[in-house]
């Protein structure tokens, strides 16, 4: 009798925790949750991408102050098809309100997409992949609540970052209808990427082939808004990126295309939720193909581990680099013609005239891509901390591996990984270049040009290296900094910022080749710096504890 009524007890029990933990149960708690663990990155997200786009605004407000200077720079953008491709459809260029849209769109719309891509994986298929998920469902949490909790979260923060642009440009002077509607697009962008992202991490059980799914979207939807921006044939209204950019914010205003992104992230979140419920919690949809019954003999070394666990995203970052350069290569016989019309350039560029004109654009390049290049070398080693979260590190060192042998493998191959991008990246800019110009003469030239960035490559990855082993948990400190030089780098002179301040970037200490000679000193000290922190970080990493979240 009594094993009988513990029995219906039990079922009880579970019946009830099954009936009060259905839905969205416990949807509030995980928000609160999720804010705590994001009160870095959120802020750090908020203010990079609106600080960027609000400098940049201002950046461009005084170089357009006579309707011939506008219609200058009109006719040379509008008769630009790689303009057209980075930028957008060129509308109300005769005002300073849209001439600032064109030259901010490609930073708020990629930032914004990017910030939510991120975002919602971290709080979603990162979540499940570190197990942490499935510990919460043991309690009373609802089937639902954790993507929930991630699209409030996530989604509340795309529209701040929209209402804070909208302010920003109001804030400078620019019409305020224009101005919350541009604010508006964005964060519909936004909300529509936290979408994406949640049906992309019902597919895989990896955190990181959920990201690389979600980019890739992003850049069929840019390639598509391209194509139709391009060749006026109607592609751009098959993108996301097309529907926001179809308001024309300071032109014939148009509010109802926010409709679409609107339904498309109604629909997407349905179908997201739909798919929770048909897969296991830690599972993905496409299941993990297996591997062989037998390790490799590459297995057998710290730094062969690290090959294998980062060969897919190599190869990916090393075609998307080179296919970006290609784009940026194709600009330069075309660089003296935007000159003429556009200030701004200019004043980017130095003044510069003629071949040095040419070759002041090329170093210019070179400086934005190495800049992206740093995000996989930090990324690179960044993902030692999810190794040692997922226990991993924790087994390679029961073995015969010592820390420091882990440790350097581990480093060995984001520095060479680093070492294959950047070469990628010159050389799609140095192929572009030789087809355009039908001359293969600055083939190397280029190329050199990207690799004198190697030493401030290794700054970064040094940093990144130190923060991981002596405070893990300030590796986002990284980022930072990443921030920072784009920031000193790219609107430095606009900004007219102090060549004393803009040389604390070690990308901005680097010579700007072509343009500039090589001033070996200059390299060996940042290789000096380099080589300091990453010592420092081994020191670090051998003194402190593993910490393992598994």
């Amino acid at each position: 009798m009594t094993t009988q009524t513990s029995s219906k007890q039990v079922r009880s029990h579970g019946a009830d925790s099954t009936e009060r933990a259905s839905g969205l149960t416990g949807t509030g708690e995980l928000v609160r949750l999720f804010l705590r663990l994001d009160r870095l990155h959120l802020p750090l997200w908020i203010l990079g991408i609106v600080g960027i786009v609000a400098a940049s605004a201002s950046a461009v407000q005084g170089f357009y102050d006579t309707p011939e200077l506008r219609a200058g720079y009109a006719a040379t953008v509008s008769s630009s098809p790689a303009a057209i491709v980075m930028s957008g459809p060129p509308q109300a260029l005769d005002t300073v309100g849209g001439i600032t849209l064109f030259e901010i769109n490609l930073t708020s719309l990629v930032g914004i997409a990017l910030m939510a891509i991120f975002l919602t994986v971290r709080h979603t298929r990162a979540e499940e992949e570190a197990g942490r998920t499935e510990l919460l469902r043991a309690g009373v949490l609802g089937r639902h609540a954790p993507l929930a909790a991630a699209l409030i979260v996530v989604g509340a923060a795309s529209m701040l970052v929209g209402a804070l642009i909208a302010l920003s440009l109001i804030g400078l002077g620019l019409p305020a209808d224009g101005s919350l509607l541009f604010g508006a697009a964005t964060a519909c962008l936004g909300l529509v990427f936290v979408a994406v992202s949640a049906v992309t991490a019902q597919v895989s059980e990896h955190a990181r082939a959920t990201l690389g799914l979600a980019v890739a979207v992003l850049g069929v939807a840019w390639a598509l808004r391209s194509l139709g921006d391009v060749r006026d044939n109607g592609a751009s209204w098959l993108s996301p990126v097309g529907w926001v950019q179809a308001v024309h914010a300071f032109g014939d205003q148009r509010w109802w295309p926010l409709v679409l992104p609107v339904a498309l992230t109604a629909v997407l979140i349905m179908v997201a939720a739909l798919l929770t419920r048909r897969r296991d919690v830690g599972a993905g949809l496409v299941a993990t193909r297996p591997g062989p019954p037998r390790a490799s003999a590459v297995l057998s070394s710290a730094a062969g581990l690290a090959l294998v666990q980062q060969r897919a995203t190599l190869f990916w970052w090393s075609v998307g680099l080179f296919l970006t350069g290609l784009t940026f290569g194709s600009f330069g016989n075309e660089i003296s013609t935007m000159v003429e019309d556009n200030p701004t350039l200019s004043e980017v560029l130095g003044g510069a005239s003629g071949e040095d004109l040419i070759a002041a654009y090329f170093g210019l390049i070179m400086l934005i891509l190495v800049l992206i290049v740093s995000c996989f070398t930090a990324s690179s080693v960044h993902r030692l901390r999810g190794e040692e979260g997922a226990g991993r590190t924790e087994l390679a060192l029961s073995t015969r591996t010592p820390r420091t042998a882990w440790l350097l493998g581990w480093l060995t191959v984001s520095m060479l990984g680093s070492v294959l991008v950047l070469t990628a990246a010159g050389a799609g800019v140095a192929v572009s270049d030789a087809v355009a110009s039908g001359s293969a003469a600055r083939t190397g030239e280029l190329i050199g040009a990207a690799l004198a960035y190697l030493p401030a490559l290794g700054v970064i990855g040094g940093l990144a290296t130190a923060l991981y082993g002596w405070a893990p948990r300030l590796g986002v400190l990284t980022w930072v900094v990443i921030a920072g030089c784009f920031v000193l780098g790219w609107l430095g002179e606009l900004l007219r910022i102090p060549e004393q301040v803009r040389d604390l970037s070690p990308f901005n200490l680097t010579p700007r080749l072509p343009a500039e000679t090589v001033d070996w000193s200059v390299l060996i000290l940042l290789l000096a710096v380099a080589l300091a922190l990453l010592v420092l970080g081994v020191v670090g990493f051998r003194r402190r504890d593993v910490v393992s979240s598994a």
